[in-house]
């Protein structure tokens, strides 16, 4: 019963939030980049998302047959948006100033430079853990 004691959510390591300037854009009263913090998000919630950007399309040839295709824009945005903890993505006097009325909308217009967008993309993933081996989170977990 002892080892199973080491399961308990109570003694799993807390995921931390961090920032991140997505673009050079937005500068400070100090002059740098503009910081973002994000969180970390659940295997739920990523599947969740995962699920909404996920359509039926028509196998070429078979009428009656349909595969799963991921739009992946639509998959990348929203993970940032459901990460991003400041700027809130969801204030009504935010989304006014930029002209949107969507969350998502707004991240493509406050990120406006395609390279910068994408650099946020893969750090976004990274910051998730999708480009970590295995071995990458056993050394982790031992530091």
């Amino acid at each position: 019963m002892s080892n199973l004691s080491r399961f308990m959510k109570n003694n799993k390591i807390q995921k931390k939030n961090e920032e991140y300037a997505p673009t050079k854009s937005m500068l400070g009263s100090d002059g740098k980049p503009l910081r973002w913090e994000f969180k970390h998000i659940s295997s739920k919630l990523n599947e969740s998302i995962r699920d909404d950007c996920t359509i039926d399309v028509q196998v070429k040839g078979k009428p009656n047959m349909y595969r799963p295709k991921l739009n992946t824009s639509k998959y990348l945005v929203s993970m940032i948006v459901a990460s991003t903890v400041t700027p809130d993505l969801y204030n009504k006097e935010l989304q006014d100033s930029y002209g949107v009325k969507k969350p998502e909308d707004l991240v493509y217009e406050m990120v406006d430079d395609p390279g910068e967008y994408q650099d946020l993309c893969t750090w976004v993933q990274d910051f998730q853990g999708f480009s970590d081996s295995l071995d990458d989170k056993v050394e982790e977990a031992k530091n």
